[in-house]
């Protein structure tokens, strides 16, 4: 969840220089970025994280690190793909005092499909995933809903997205164990459950190989997570992220 808001900026502001050679077989794009990270666990601290930013595209596959996908069906619309996704939804229990006595909640790498289909009105992108891992043996699906409006060499683009767990995956990250139990902290058994991100991207292209962008998204729980003890009620989680690529 968390890799995937930032993958959504460094991806589209790919696309957004790759317009101008729509042509090229293949294309590649390299750069560095960097996010910061809310998650929605009580306590729990902000997380900077930076790390290199890689974007490949041919017609078999794309690679926008850390997510692999592999083009199964592709026309000038639309593109059926198997996927391979990294997501960091996972803590350790030094992460939070509140967390202190939970067993680590580990995070996954998840299989499945996908499919992106671009209109005249929107882009819309939905997946079908489940945790190759065995984590949390879960599944999750999600549809999101993005367009850019270019400004010259800026471009923004605002993006909808729902996301759905299965209750695997809530328990899994969401859930306390009676072993993890205290004074402070109750039991409680995780339902499947859903999520709204709402965010918006600003792009800006130097020139040809240059350009840089900027990220901010925040995602809504719904009660079968937001009523969780170690979930701080209320709180949206956001992740906000900048970066620059050099397209080759």
């Amino acid at each position: 969840m968390i890799c995937s808001l930032f993958i959504f900026g460094t991806s589209n502001a790919y696309s957004a220089s790759e317009s101008s050679n729509p042509d090229k077989k293949s294309t590649l794009a390299l750069g560095v970025g960097g996010v910061v990270v809310q998650k929605v666990y009580q306590d729990m601290d902000t997380d900077n994280v930076f790390f290199p930013v890689v974007n490949y595209d041919n017609k078999w596959i794309n690679v926008s690190v850390p997510k692999l996908d592999v083009k199964l069906y592709t026309n000038e619309s639309l593109s059926l793909r198997a996927r391979a996704r990294y997501s960091g939804d996972g803590y350790e229990s030094k992460d939070s005092p509140y967390l202190m006595g939970m067993d680590e909640r580990k995070s996954s790498i998840w299989l499945g499909g996908a499919l992106e289909w671009k209109t005249d009105i929107a882009n819309v992108s939905a997946e079908l995933l489940s945790d190759a891992s065995g984590n949390s043996k879960g599944s999750r699906a999600k549809v999101l809903v993005d367009r850019r409006f270019a400004m010259g060499q800026f471009g923004l683009t605002p993006r909808l997205g729902v996301e759905f767990f299965d209750k695997k995956y809530v328990d899994y990250y969401y859930g306390v164990k009676s072993t993890e139990v205290t004074a402070n902290r109750a039991a409680y058994k995780g339902d499947s459950g859903s999520s709204v991100e709402v965010g918006m991207r600003m792009d800006y292209v130097i020139s040809p190989h240059h350009s840089v962008f900027l990220d901010a998204g925040a995602t809504l729980f719904d009660k079968s997570i937001t009523d969780s003890p170690i979930v701080d009620d209320g709180t949206s989680q956001y992740v906000i992220g900048l970066g620059y690529l050099y397209r080759f």
